[in-house]
């Protein structure tokens, strides 16, 4: 499956059967910058060369910042311009607001623990005042990967443990810094800014 979005992913020839699983962290970063220095990516195969990444925490535990009141997003790399890569970190029964991903790309890797992922519809102009429409509620669990574009549908992000943090990892082609948030409740939207807590395992000041 290759992506089906008008966006700056789009079909290559990467075979999937083919995909040599990254030994580290530092690896897939590698491998990942030399299938974003095309314009034409292969959806698939990078969601299965994410996956393929068997997680260690001697990899991204410096990244590995908590906070007790909210989650937190770190910087891995700039991906050469044409992505982000982040670690996210959620503390107990922490998660996101319902969003939308600018038009990008966002692949997401269970590092540790599990997170809960609720999708849903796009709220019309007719909706207004109206409660969103949840299509899927999903857990993802260490080393596997998930998918969504603002094609799909917008999503919220959880951590639905009362005793274990989870930690994430977030691949956004291309990179934005501000993002539509949605109230369950009324459909409302707000304007949020994705604000960094660390850069490279330096907390952000």
């Amino acid at each position: 499956m290759s992506c089906q979005t008008p966006c700056c992913c789009t079909e290559s020839f990467e075979d999937v059967t083919k995909i040599v699983a990254p030994k580290s962290l530092d690896e897939l970063l590698k491998q990942l910058e030399k299938i974003f220095s095309k314009d034409r990516v292969n959806v698939e195969y990078v969601t299965a060369l994410m996956k393929a990444y068997k997680s260690n925490p001697e990899d991204w535990k410096k990244y590995a910042m908590m906070d007790q009141h909210k989650y937190t997003r770190n910087l891995v790399s700039n991906g050469n311009g044409k992505f982000n890569l982040l670690v996210l970190c959620w503390n107990m029964s922490q998660g996101s607001s319902i969003h939308a991903h600018a038009n990008s790309h966002c692949f997401m890797k269970i590092l540790d623990g599990e997170v809960l992922e609720e999708r849903f519809d796009w709220p019309t102009d007719s909706d207004s005042e109206a409660s969103m429409s949840k299509t899927m509620e999903r857990k993802h669990t260490k080393d596997t990967c998930a998918y969504i574009h603002d094609k799909i549908g917008l999503h919220r992000v959880s951590n639905p443990s009362h005793a274990e943090p989870a930690i994430t990892l977030h691949l956004y082609s291309p990179p934005f810094s501000e993002v539509k948030c949605f109230d369950e409740q009324t459909s409302h939207v707000t304007m949020g800014q994705m604000a960094l807590w660390s850069i490279n395992g330096v907390k952000s000041e």
